[in-house]
Order: C-alpha cells, then sequence, then structure tokens
C-alpha cells in the first residue's frame, strides 16, 4: 500500500468512460456550452478497454480496489458490459459500481449485471417532472429513470444510491418528497450539498442547502437517527428512519469537507490520471500505454503521482476569496 503526502492511500479509482452525457444537467454540462457543435473526444482519442483493464490492474495490486465506472453517462458508452467483464475477473478489484443518470438503465440493467457489476447510483434530482426537467436540461420526465431503477432493482444490483444534488431555489423543495418515495424501497437516498465542481456551473454558497439544514427538513416529518459509517472513508454521513423503514445518506463536502480520508483516485476517458475531483492538473498515462509501456512502469509513474499528493480543495475552499477557476470538469472525471 502507498500513501500520499497525508498518508491517505489509493483505495478507490472512479473510471470515466465517456465524456459524453444525454443531459446538460445545469450544474454540470449546461446547454448554452455544449450544445451541437460542441466536439466531444473522438473515439481514437477515448481508451479502449484494454487499457482501462491495464490501469485498474496495476492499481489493485497495490491493495485491494474499490472500481466505480462514471462519464459523462457511462451507459451512452457502447459495449460496456465487455469492460464490466474484464474488470470483474481483475484480482484485487473488491467492488465494482456504476453510476448513471438512469436513462438507459432499464435497456443495460441486466446485461451489466450478468457481466459482473455489483451495484448502481443513479442520480435522481426531483421527482416533480418540472423541476426534473430544468435540472436535466432536456425536457426528459422522471419515467425512464424510475423504470431503470426498478430494472436495476430486479436483476440484483443493490443497494441502489439515489444521489440527489440540492440548489437552494431549484430542488430543495421537493427533498422530502424524495425520501418519502424511497423510504420502504430497500434504495438509499443521498442528498449531496451542491458543489463548485469544474467551472461552469456558477456556482456560489448561496445555493447550497447545507446536510444540517437537509436533515431538519427530512426529520421533522420522517424522524430520523444517526448511524455508524460502513467503513472509515466513507463520503456519506448516514441517518435511518426511526420506524425502522430505510436509510438516507447526507454528503456535507461544503459545509463539513473530508478531504482528510479522501482515497480516490481518477482516470478521465482521455487517458488522464487526477488525484482530486477538483484537480486542475492531469497526469497522462494514456502516452504511456500506447507506447507499449510494462505495468511496472505504469505502478511507477502511478506511485511517483500518489506520493506527492496533497489534494485538500474542499478543506482549503472557505479561506478563498473564490472558487478556483482552473479546475477539471465534472463530466471529465465523473462526481
Amino acid at each position: 500500500m502507498i500513501t500520499d503526502s497525508l498518508g491517505r492511500p489509493i483505495k478507490d479509482l472512479r473510471i470515466s468512460v465517456t465524456d459524453r452525457c444525454n443531459f446538460r444537467c445545469p450544474y454540470c454540462m449546461p446547454a448554452e456550452l455544449y450544445g451541437a457543435r460542441y466536439q466531444f473526444l473522438s473515439k481514437p482519442e477515448a481508451l479502449t478497454f484494454s487499457e482501462i483493464t491495464s490501469v485498474t490492474r496495476v492499481l489493485a495490486k497495490l491493495g485491494d480496489l474499490k472500481v466505480r465506472l462514471t462519464g459523462g453517462e457511462p451507459l451512452m458508452r457502447d459495449n460496456l458490459p465487455e469492460l464490466v467483464a474484464q474488470l470483474s475477473t481483475v484480482d484485487g478489484v473488491k467492488d465494482l459500481t456504476l453510476t448513471t443518470n438512469g436513462y438507459l438503465l432499464a435497456r443495460h440493467a441486466s446485461a451489466l449485471k450478468e457481466a459482473g457489476l455489483k451495484r448502481v447510483t443513479v442520480s435522481l434530482d426531483s421527482l416533480d417532472d418540472q423541476v426534473f426537467q430544468q435540472m436535466n436540461g432536456r425536457n426528459f420526465t422522471t419515467t425512464k429513470i424510475l423504470e431503470g431503477i426498478a430494472a436495476a432493482r430486479a436483476v440484483g444490483l443493490a443497494p441502489i444510491k439515489i444521489n440527489v444534488v440540492v440548489q437552494r431555489g431549484v430542488n430543495d423543495h421537493t427533498i422530502v418528497d424524495l425520501a418519502r418515495f424511497f423510504r420502504d424501497s430497500g434504495d438509499i437516498v443521498r442528498f449531496i450539498e451542491y458543489m463548485d465542481v469544474g467551472t461552469r456551473n456558477r456556482w456560489s454558497l448561496a445555493q447550497v442547502v447545507s446536510a444540517d439544514e437537509i436533515l431538519r427538513r427530512i426529520d421533522a416529518e420522517l424522524p430520523l437517527e444517526a448511524l455508524p459509517p460502513n467503513y472509515e472513508g466513507e463520503v456519506a454521513s448516514r441517518y435511518r428512519y426511526l420506524d425502522g423503514s430505510g436509510e438516507i445518506g447526507v454528503i456535507a463536502s461544503v459545509t463539513k469537507p473530508f478531504c482528510g480520508d479522501c482515497t480516490r483516485l481518477r482516470l478521465s476517458a482521455d487517458g488522464k490520471l487526477y488525484t482530486c475531483l477538483f484537480a486542475s492538473l492531469g497526469h497522462d498515462v494514456k502516452k504511456l500505454l500506447r507506447s507499449g509501456a510494462a505495468d511496472d512502469e505504469i505502478e511507477r509513474m502511478i506511485m511517483r503521482i500518489w506520493r506527492i499528493r496533497s489534494d485538500r480543495y474542499s478543506e482549503e475552499r472557505a479561506s478563498l476569496p473564490e472558487p478556483r477557476s482552473d479546475k477539471v470538469e465534472m463530466y471529465q472525471v465523473g462526481g
């Protein structure tokens, strides 16, 4: 096991398999900036499945590894179950999951499960179709997302987590409805403070609904009690309903940052390694892969990058006069 300059090991690998998405959420990929003429990665520019598997194999040698496939929207990557099948056989990969907006999930859930996927996380910011349409930027209703969640549940991609980005004045009035809707489903809704990920979402602190406020609103109608974390470094604080009917989580990355426990390395679709969700610099592993480098060369590169890692942007944010303007965009490295 290797650790960074703050003593944090690598335990998680987030793999962005595509920079494309069928949504245009204003807090990630606003439509006015990512229109029909926007140039996403061409097929030769993106890592192949075998290249992704090579990097994963190297990292898994360094210690038990949790792998999450992200995007963009990962289900827009052709033949994704083939990658899942490859990754599921890598020694040292102890968990293999997917984060998706859910729109295409019903179509692919069974094949993903058969290929070896363990669980899914689905982004769903509101059950109110008018609010949801505003937040996905494509006028999609919740119908296909709820069908995708049901399909994932039916094939055993569970427990399913439902991620909700909470923005004041946009969807915060619908959070209790979401909690109530999924309370008896066995799924876990996780409410996420609105973050300044990337540089194009016009983030301001005034738009953040704190985790404490989210909990107060839900607890007032559906009483809660705290639960211990499932594992060290878990990003969501856990709560269950007092009547025993279910569980929720809150991710307080703005008001109570947790950089000290961050064990995540991110691999972008174009083959760059990022040591933080808010990083500005990516390290080009694709060039090494395509030069025919052996696994030990890739391992040395990763160890060199990780040992000098000192990222803790969320903890530093409060002391900055304004959010940094040189951060990688979220659709490039996943959430």
